[in-house]
This record gives C-alpha cells, structure tokens and sequence, in this order.
C-alpha cells in the first residue's frame, strides 16, 4: 500500500530532459527572493554543475518575460555547450554585456573591455551563424544590452563656429570607445536583419522609445556612428510596418527643431539620406501627409547657413518628389526663390545647381507657371560680380532640356534675360563671363533675330526714357531749389518769456 501510495506522488523532474526546442527548462522551479536569484529544488543532480548553471536574475530580465530561463556561464563558448544550451549561453553572454565598465581602476576596467569585447564578438559570431533563435526573452536582453551600451547624452560642443551641425570644412571628431560600440551596432543590424525574426513579437521592445533613442543619436560627432545609425534606422522602417509613420513624424520633428530653433545638428545628412530611399517607394498619387513633409520640412531647409553640409541629400530628396509628381515643381521653385541667398555666393551656387536639377523634371506647362520669375532671378545672377555665380548663370543654356524650354517661352524669356546680357557685354569684369555672354548672344540670334533686335530696340526706348526722366527730375530739384532760395519765411511775433515772480519776503 504504501509503494502504491508513494508511486502516485509527484516525482522531481531530471536535469538533463527538462528543455525544450528553444532552451527553456520546463520544469519546475522556486525562486529565492533573498538575493534574487531563481534556482532549482536542491537535489544530488544538480549540486555537481552549479559551477555552470546559474538562473538569470530577476533584476536584469523582467520576471514575466525571463521567467524559468537559464543562463549558462558566460565564459564558456558556444562550442562548449549542447544545442538546447546555446539559447540560454546567448542570454548570458547579453547579460555580461550589459555591465559598465567602472574607468577609476584602469588596469581592471582594460580587463573587463577586454572580456566584454571578445563577448561581442562571439555574439555576432553566433548570430551570423544563423543559429541563434530569437524569442521575446532573446528580444529583451538583446534590447536592453543595446540600450545600455548604446543609449548615452553627449557632451555639448565647444567648437567655435556658429554655422550649425557640422560644418565642411571641420575634421570629424571620434569616439574613443567605437571598437565596442560597431560590435553592439553591428549586432543590432544583424539582429533586424535576421530571416526569421517575428516582427510582431520583436516591435514590443523596438518600441517608439527605443526609436526615438535612436534618433538622438544622430547628435554624435562622430561620422562612423551616424553611418551605422542611418544604416539601423532604415532597416527598422522597411522591417516593422507599424513604426513607419511615427518614424516619419519623429524625423520631421527634429528637422523643425533644426530649422525654427536651434539651426545645429550633426544628423541632418543621414537623415534625409534615409528619406531619399523613402521617397522614392512612395505610392502615387502622393498623400498630403508627404506632401505637407516637402513644404513645411524640405524646402525651408534651404534656409540655415550650414545648408551647404547636407544639400546634395535634400537636393535628392527635392528630385525624388517631383518625380512622383510633377505639379509640385511649382510650389518647389517658389520655396527657392523665397529663401534665394542674395550675399552668400557659395550657397547661391548650390540653389542654382539645384535649380537646373528641378528644372530637367518640368514639364512645359508646370514651367510656363514659374519662368518670369525664375529668369528674373537667372537675370541677376547673370550680373553677379561673382564670377562663379554669374559663369553657373551662363551654364544653364548648356542644358538641352532648359534651352527646349527657352526655345519654346522665348517671347517671354528673352525680354527678361537681354538687358542683363547687354550690361555683362560693357561692364562686366571677366573675360570668361564675357565670352559667356557673348555665346548666349549668339544662340539667340541664331535662334529668332527678330525677337532678338525688337529686344535691343525695346532697350535702347527704355536707356533713353530712363535718361529723359533722370534730366527731368534733375530740372524739378533745380527748381526746387531755386524756389526754397528766393523764399524768406515771414516775421514771426517772438512772445517773450515769463519771468518768475520776485519771492516775497516776510517781514
């Protein structure tokens, strides 16, 4: 009776076939809140391997995430250890990356870099492999070390200029620790890359904190970093669906900042290198949404200073929208003109490279829209004392498709452009601006001569209306002062002052 009895009676589970397909110990467990460290039912078979198995601390994992998962000793290699084990060595080795060097001993805190270094290594090692199977517990750590090592407030600038972000001509500045940190960002890419990821499960914990995080690191003076980044964050969009329009607001966000206030970050470049590929997989025809980011985020970003650090991105991204769709040139070329540089001739340079771009994406009627005053501005630069200004001026009608334009808008565009032209013939200072000028003549003679000499005498009316009204306002003011001689202005009655009363004396 009593075998009978002691028979029914739950046995302790064995060791060695308590884990499942993913590494998890599916027996039974107690925990010990004393030090927060979960353990097994103390038993003879397990006593001999407590030098390698330990239970992952509540105070690293949450409970209800690492609930009953082992963690193999760090140390060890992957090669050391079953196939059930080598989920929870991974969830190890993450844990021992979690710990932050302590930099007042230096000897040891070499030793521990060191040591956590090799981790890293063997970790992206093993991901690589394609072994490692990436559950919410794996998600978690994994998270969680990359948020430690990763996450971090950089120390303000101290550099001189004022220019905003990182200026062109500045040496890039390094960071120290990037040894460690490429082996962490290197493990997170490979990690949103990994083939069988469950995007459900893993956008619990690559949540919009986590993203938002990620973007603040754009702020990093170190150009490595931002590569990485901008690397992350673009598989981030393509992977998780569901983050893609508050990546949007998120990004749109700092470059408000950076425009309406502060006018200096580090990130702009690899932001908008991000939205170029965006941009270009929008489906048409546009949102507002898309189109509300062009008006109110790219096109005033022609306006700071340090323009010149990022342009060729935005220029790309400008390009990309009127590809989707062309009706948006006009609004586009309007935003230019509107923060046109007048004394900044390096930054006027780019607008006009970045004109001529939006002008080989319009059509003929989005053009006869816009061309007076474009070529009113074209004209002025043609004129330009600078003579790079003024020779990029020029080099517009080497464009076959902004000379069909011209070609076809010529009784418009020719009364704009000839007076400029004509005034660059007699006084203007370069030789090549005024072999220029003297090319562009030529090709519109040859083009329509008519129109070209009904131009010239349209001048030459306008020269001498200008000098018949310039001698008449000179007669008017002589008159006028002659008039203002001869006048003498009445006696006026002076009223004498008040003096003050006498003070009485008493008597």
């Amino acid at each position: 009776m009593i075998k009978q009895f002691l028979s029914k009676l739950p046995r302790k589970p064995q060791k060695s076939d308590s884990f499942d397909s993913d590494g998890f110990d599916s027996g039974n467990r107690t925990s010990n809140s004393g030090n927060g460290v979960q353990c097994t039912n103390i038993g003879n078979s397990i006593t001999s391997r407590l030098s390698v198995v330990k239970w992952v601390s509540s105070a690293v994992f949450p409970a209800n995430i690492m609930a009953g998962v082992e963690a193999v000793e760090p140390n060890l290699s992957f090669k050391d250890v079953s196939n059930p084990q080598k989920q929870s060595l991974f969830i190890s080795k993450l844990n021992l990356c979690c710990e932050v060097s302590c930099f007042s001993e230096p000897d040891k805190a070499t030793s521990e870099q060191d040591i956590k270094r090799q981790t890293l290594i063997e970790l992206v090692d093993f991901v690589s492999s394609g072994s490692a199977k990436f559950n919410e517990p794996a998600i978690a750590a994994l998270c969680k070390m990359c948020a430690i090592n990763l996450f971090r407030v950089f120390p303000p600038k101290y550099r001189s200029n004022t220019s905003g972000g990182e200026a062109e001509d500045d040496e890039p500045m390094f960071d120290p620790t990037w040894s460690n940190l490429q082996l962490v960002y290197d493990l997170l890419l490979r990690f949103i890359d990994y083939n069988s990821l469950d995007a459900k499960v893993a956008k619990k914990h690559v949540d919009h904190s986590f993203i938002l995080r990620l973007l603040d690191l754009f702020e990093s003076d170190d150009p490595r970093e931002r590569d990485c980044l901008k690397t992350i964050l673009h598989r981030i969009y393509g992977k998780f669906m569901v983050h893609r329009p508050f990546v949007r607001k998120a990004v749109s966000n700092i470059i408000y900042r950076f425009v309406l206030e502060t006018e200096r970050h580090n990130g702009i470049a690899e932001l908008l290198e991000i939205f170029g590929s965006i941009i270009s997989g929008f489906a048409i025809p546009l949102k507002e949404e898309h189109k509300t980011f062009l008006w109110r985020a790219l096109i005033p970003l022609h306006k700071p200073k340090s323009m010149g650090v990022y342009h060729q991105q935005l220029t790309y991204c400008v390009v990309q929208f009127i590809d989707k769709d062309q009706k948006l040139a006009n609004s586009v070329i309007k935003g230019l003109l509107k923060y046109w540089p007048i004394t900044n001739s390096q930054k006027e340079l780019m607008f006009i490279s970045e004109l001529e771009e939006i002008l080989e994406m319009t059509n003929m009627v989005e053009f006869q829209k816009i061309m007076a005053p474009v070529f009113r501005r074209i004209a002025c630069c043609l004129n330009s004392s600078h003579y790079q200004v003024a020779e990029r001026a020029h080099l517009l009608w080497n464009n076959e498709h902004i000379l069909n334009l011209v070609t076809h808008n010529r009784h418009v565009i020719f009364p704009l452009i000839f007076p400029s032209l004509e005034w660059n013939s007699r006084n203007h200072w370069n030789q090549a601006v005024l072999n220029l000028t003297h090319n562009i003549r030529k090709m519109f003679s040859e083009m329509d001569e008519e129109l070209l000499l009904a131009c010239q005498r349209k001048l030459e009316e306008e020269n001498s209306q200008s000098i018949e009204a310039a001698e008449k306002r000179k007669l008017a003011w002589e008159r006028l002062e002659t008039t203002a001689a001869a006048f003498k202005p009445p006696a006026t009655n002076v009223i004498p002052p008040i003096q003050p009363a006498a003070p009485q004396v008493a008597c």
